[in-house]
Formats: C-alpha cells, structure tokens, sequence
C-alpha cells in the first residue's frame, strides 16, 4: 500500500484538485444559476406588479374620465349656461326697441340710439363670452382629471410597491377628489359677474367707433371676434383670467387656516390645497397659454360656420350693416349654450391632436408635490 501510494500520490493529488475545483466550479455555477433565476423571477414579479398597476389605474383614470365628461362637465356648463341667461338677459333691450318702433312717441332719439349701443355691447359680450367660458372650463376640468389620474397612479403604484419614487406622493381621498372636481363651479358661484364685466369693458373698447349702418362681412367680424378675445386675456395681470375660474392662492390657505385654528402647530397644505396649487400651476404655464389660444381660435373658427349659416354665405361674404347682424348673433349667442352646440364646440376642442397630446404629457409629467 505504501509503495502504491508513493507511486502515484501526485496523481492522486492531481485527482482529488481536479475533483475539488470542479465542485467548486460547480457550486458556483450553481449558486450563479440561482442567483439568476431569482433575478428572473423578480422581474417577472415586477413586470406582473407594473402591469397590474396600469390595469388598475387605467381602470379608475376612465372611471374619473367618464364621471367628469358625463356628469361634472355637464353640470357645470349647464349651470354657468342658465346663470349667463340670467345675468345677459337680451330681451328686455329687444322688447323696448319694439316697442319704441311700434309707438314712434314712446323713446326718443338718444334713448333708442342708447338701446341700440347697449345692444350692441351686450350681445356681443354674451356671444364671445360664451364661447371663452365653455371653452375655458372644457380644458380646466380635463386639467383636473389629468392631474386626479397621476396622483391615483403614483397611490397605486405605492400601494403594490412598484420601483417609482413616492418619496412625495401623497394619497388622494375620496372627499378630495370630489371638492377637487367641484371646484369647477367656482367660475359660475363666484367668478362670473367680475368675468361679465370685464368681458364688457374688453367688447367696449373693441366696438368702440362702430356704427349700426358699418358692414360686417366674415373677415370683419372674425377679426372682431378675436380682438374682444385678446383685448379680455391682455386686461389687468397676464393671467388675470384664473380669478375668474378658481380661488387666489391667498383664499386657499385663509380658508386652510380656518379650518385648522384649533392647532397650535403649523400644518401642511390639506391635499385638496396641493390639487388646486398644482391645477393653477398647470394653468399658469405658457404650454396651456398656446393650447388655450388654439382652442379659442379653433372655436371661433367653428362659430363663425355656424354664423354663416344663420346669415347665409353670401350675405356674409358680401356684408350685413350691423344693426341687422346684431339679432342673428344675439340667436346665435343662444345656440352656443344649448346642449347640442356647446357638446358639439367641446368635443371639437377636446379632439384636436395638440390638445390631445398637451394632455397625454400632463397625465405622465404631473409632479405629485
């Protein structure tokens, strides 16, 4: 056995090393193979995890969606509507003109001449109001809903544990999310007389000079239109505007501060304050300043077809004296908030392809702070 073993001992050394380094190599190449297989199953994990997510969001986002085009935009222009008929009521300048052409002695020169221009001003101030405020609150409620879509993203996202930071994610409630939404009536409760007022100041300046006997044919009233636009958004700060649409920043936090006199310490922005801050935010940004100018011109543009039609396209294309145009835009500032005009000028809007891809980087872009 001796003598055996001094005879091949090196090559029993050489075997055994063999054998231990390829159990080594085997272990870790086993434990490299599990290590990868884990890795595998993590990430299948985390592909399930993320496509789950976007299951669940995409779920809710539509559920926001549909709530907002079928109940609260809706409600809202069909509320601001009534309240615009209210407060620009044109009847009682119509029925005193009548009655002035039907009993000659009944109004004097300058009071028919003051009906006349008071007639003027307003029916223009509803027609273009109209369409801006429509306009205007079409946009804001898809704003909000972008923003109520990324927040309910990043929640979920927390919820499951994906990879996204949400370090500043905070959750959004119910309760939120509805005064977040409501807050679209702002405009209506709060905001529309001062925005009626300054509408009329704007179609003042712009009418300004304007006789009843001075033709309008298409270009001199399309251009009319958009003047009284610019003269209305260039009036006061660049984004005076946002008074009109949702409370200054100060009434915020005055209001917070209300509700939380109780305490002693100082408190963060309720969530509902960090939806409307980051709803102004958005509206404050010079990409919404370009979408907001297109969507107004493509509105404008649509309004004038459908005035083509009540006027017909060679009267307008020749010219109307403006006393006689004055009705058929006074009809057609009714038509613009009846249901199936303001749905049809909304639906334009909201389906132009730059609108469309303003709010696709919104939903994927919104900081949640």
């Amino acid at each position: 056995m001796w003598e055996f073993w001094r005879r091949h001992k090196r090559k029993v050394y050489v075997t055994f090393g063999v054998l231990g380094s390829g159990y080594l190599l085997y272990k870790l190449y086993d434990g490299h193979k599990r290590r990868l297989s884990d890795l595998e199953r993590e990430l299948a994990d985390e592909r399930r995890n993320e496509e789950l997510i976007r299951s669940q969001i995409k779920e809710h986002f539509e559920k926001i969606q549909t709530i907002a085009d079928s109940t609260t935009l809706p409600h809202v222009i069909r509320y601001l509507s009534s309240r615009i008929e209210e407060q620009l009521d044109l009847a009682h300048l119509t029925e005193n003109l009548m009655k002035g052409k039907d009993q000659p002695n009944s109004l004097t020169a300058a009071e028919k001449l003051e009906l006349w221009d008071r007639l003027k001003i307003l029916t223009f101030t509803r027609m273009v109001l109209s369409l801006w405020a429509t306009t205007m609150l079409s946009l804001y409620i898809r704003v909000q809903v972008n923003i109520l879509g990324r927040h309910l993203y990043i929640d979920t996202a927390r919820g499951l544990g994906s990879s996204i930071q949400l370090d500043e994610a905070d959750l959004i409630d119910r309760d939120d999310e509805q005064q977040f939404l409501a807050s679209a009536d702002y405009l209506t409760n709060v905001g529309l007389p001062t925005l009626i007022s300054t509408f009329e100041a704007a179609t003042s300046e712009v009418l300004k000079g304007k006789q009843l006997k001075d033709f309008f044919n298409r270009t001199v009233l399309h251009d009319t239109i958009l003047q009284i636009l610019d003269t209305f958004l260039s009036m006061g700060s660049p984004h005076q505007w946002l008074g009109f649409l949702m409370p200054e920043l100060s009434n915020l936090y005055n209001s917070a501060a209300t509700s939380r006199s109780s305490s002693t310490e100082p408190s963060p922005a309720s969530k509902f304050e960090q939806l409307m801050l980051e709803a102004r935010a958005v509206l404050s940004s010079s990409e919404f300043k370009n979408i907001l100018d297109m969507s107004l011109k493509t509105a404008v543009d649509v309004m004038m077809d459908d005035i083509r039609g009540l006027c017909g396209e060679t009267n307008l294309k020749l010219g109307i004296p403006l006393a006689k145009l004055l009705p058929r835009l006074a009809h057609m500032s009714r038509i613009l908030l009846e249901e199936p005009n303001r749905v049809r000028y909304i639906q334009i809007v909201q389906n132009m392809p730059e609108v469309e891809m303003f709010f696709t980087l919104l939903y994927t872009s919104t900081p949640a702070s």
